[in-house]
């Protein structure tokens, strides 16, 4: 079942980039416009508050030449706003603006449009011709941020299982223990690491530039994953110690509090880079997310700690214990109820958005299978309410022989035949039966819920569209880049390989370029030197240097101006040892 589920986690993870939650409210200059003279700023506003990347405005002149800007800013007192300062001496023409910000609940955001000064350009702008995130990067993060909600659920329900329901065997829960804890560290630092180049859309390459990593990590949602990787490593020793004590049937008021406050910290990592950091009533949606996430923790965690009490167990399960866990259930399910309830209002805003809307119809899935699950539920509980009056029959019957020969009661005769074997309980074999389809529905449930939180919420939509521009996503206007490869062969052993090139834009003015280097086996690999030049000689232009510096996994620059088109010489040296060097040649067209 874990197999399968992960496989489900990979295809969900790698079929379609998360949908961003901020959406584009209005910009000004307004998508489409024409303004008599050059505006100061360009000003974007949100839905939602928004975090921001040293390159979250990339601006493009009439000429497909990238503007000159300072560094982006929001606006004063106004965190839902971005903005940037424009040079003063904007020529009359089209202007294109890319944008890249981060939602306040953790996902980013891209788009583009275009305004103009003066009058409009005579010809239309290029089409964009890049993704708005690197395939790999959105794949894995996306599988990682999976699992973590499927471990972090497992933790504390086979926690809150073993400390509230108190099953007298506990062995069975230690592997699920151990794997919820694993694979919640695991994702949490697949998170940490790719945090970076999920903002930016880049390869997973670029994750240990220095820049980028402390720009990421001192963000609200880089902040809320350091913050569980250091509950994910004080649980450890809170579940150590409680491995050690020495009345395992009972769990001391103390330790109940530490693992609540536990619990309740990694709950609220989420809540405070998620949907509920963000919107209306942000301190109530935290609460309500805090206690949603909870509850389907004991529920669905605690469903799967059954089950593998119920099969694994080396003597039966008592009833006392499915009871109790039928209350837990019970009372989570009732917080389920009314948290989901009040999300639902939410983030829908309205009835019509519950099937006009990609949320509305992810949410009616998860709503008929909440019910379904409910259903199993409930005779999950039927079953357990014949198994505790079934065990309370049978109890009363083996007491019967004893009040037989008590003083005064007539003797019975001896009787040497062997008791036979107990027969199965119908009703416990039906119990597993009805749990296991459960956490199999439960399971679904869960993927479903994960789904739901990487789409745009319907009231934000909403507040889109109602906004004074359209500019919601990516339009015509953003010239497109250019992309190489080289291949090389030093001449030694394993000295061959290839390096990926990016030149963005590829056209005249200032370019971005970044370089991956593989070695022979197709990874990558770091080399101590990688140069790059470019010469026009039909013009007797350069070589021009780019200075590409080492980003700590690959190399780039942001300050290579090509002046004129043509067909450019490039010529990149590799060095991969301290005496191991080839130089390779390529021609690029640059144009206007």
């Amino acid at each position: 079942m874990l197999l399968g589920s992960l496989l489900i986690l990979f295809l969900l993870g790698s079929a379609a980039p998360a949908g961003a939650h901020a959406a584009l409210r209005s910009s000004d200059p307004e998508d489409g416009s024409v303004v008599k003279s050059a505006p100061r700023h360009v000003t974007l506003t949100f839905t939602e508050s928004v975090g921001l990347l040293e390159d979250s405005f990339r601006i493009y002149g009439p000429d497909n030449r990238r503007v000159s800007l300072g560094d982006p800013e929001h606006a004063k007192d106004a965190s839902d706003t971005a903005r940037v300062e424009l040079p003063g001496d904007l020529a009359d023409g089209t202007y294109t603006v890319a944008w890249r910000v981060v939602s306040a609940d953790s996902h980013p955001v891209s788009g583009a449009f275009t305004f103009s000064v003066g009058k409009p350009s005579p010809t239309a702008p290029a089409v964009p011709a890049t993704p708005d995130e690197h395939p790999v990067t959105a794949s894995l993060y996306d599988t990682a941020r999976y699992l973590a909600y499927i471990a972090a659920a497992l933790l504390i329900g086979v926690v809150a299982f073993a400390a509230l329901c108190r099953p007298p065997d506990t062995r069975p829960l230690r592997l699920p223990l151990l794997t919820g804890w694993w694979t919640l560290l695991a994702s949490t630092l697949v998170l940490l690491i790719l945090r970076a180049p999920y903002e930016n859309g880049t390869s997973p390459a670029t994750a240990l530039d220095p820049s980028a990593v402390t720009r990421a990590l001192t963000g609200r949602p880089g902040l809320a994953l350091l913050a569980r990787l250091a509950l994910v490593l004080l649980t450890a020793v809170v579940l150590l110690r409680l491995s050690r004590r020495r009345t395992p049937d009972r769990t001391p008021p103390a330790h109940l509090a530490a693992g609540t406050a536990l619990a309740v910290g990694l709950a609220l990592t989420w809540a405070a880079a998620e949907h509920a950091s963000a919107g209306i009533q942000v301190p109530l949606a935290m609460t309500s997310s805090v206690l949603h996430l909870l509850a389907t923790a004991c529920w669905l965690g605690g469903l799967t700690a059954l089950l593998l009490t119920l099969y694994r167990a080396q003597r039966p399960t008592p009833p006392a214990t499915v009871v109790r866990f039928s209350r837990l259930a019970f009372t989570s399910v009732t917080v389920l109820a009314v948290t989901g309830v009040y999300q639902s209002w939410r983030g829908l805003g309205s009835w019509p958005a519950l099937t006009e809307t990609q949320y509305g119809r992810t949410l009616l899935v998860k709503l008929a299978l909440v019910a379904a699950l409910l259903l199993v539920a409930g005779l999950s509980r039927r079953w357990t309410t014949r198994l505790a009056t079934n065990t309370s029959q049978a109890a009363v019957r083996e007491r019967v022989p004893e009040l037989v020969g008590a003083p005064g009661s007539a003797p019975t005769p001896p009787d040497d035949t062997p008791p036979p074997p107990p027969a199965p309980d119908p009703h416990r074999r039906a119990l597993r039966r009805s749990v296991l389809v459960e956490v199999a529905v439960a399971t679904v449930v869960l993927l479903v819920t994960t789904v739901l939180t990487s789409t745009l919420p319907a009231r934000a939509e909403a507040e889109a569209a109602s906004g004074e521009t359209g500019a919601t996503a990516p339009v015509a206007g953003l010239p497109g880049s250019t992309t190489l490869t080289v291949p090389y062969d030093v001449g030694t052993p394993n000295g061959t390989g290839r390096v990926q090139l990016t030149l963005d834009p590829g056209r005249v003015g200032e370019n971005g370029v970044q370089a991956v280097v593989f070695g022979a086996d197709n990874g990558l690999i770091a080399v101590p030197e990688l140069r790059m030049t470019f010469t026009l000689k039909a013009k007797d232009v350069g070589p021009i240097d780019a200075n590409l510096t080492d980003r700590g996994g690959y190399w780039a620059t942001n300050d290579l101006t090509l002046p004129l088109d043509g067909t450019w010489t490039m010529k990149l040296t590799i060095r991969t040892t301290e005496v191991d060097q080839v130089t390779e040649t390529r021609q690029v067209r640059i144009s206007r």
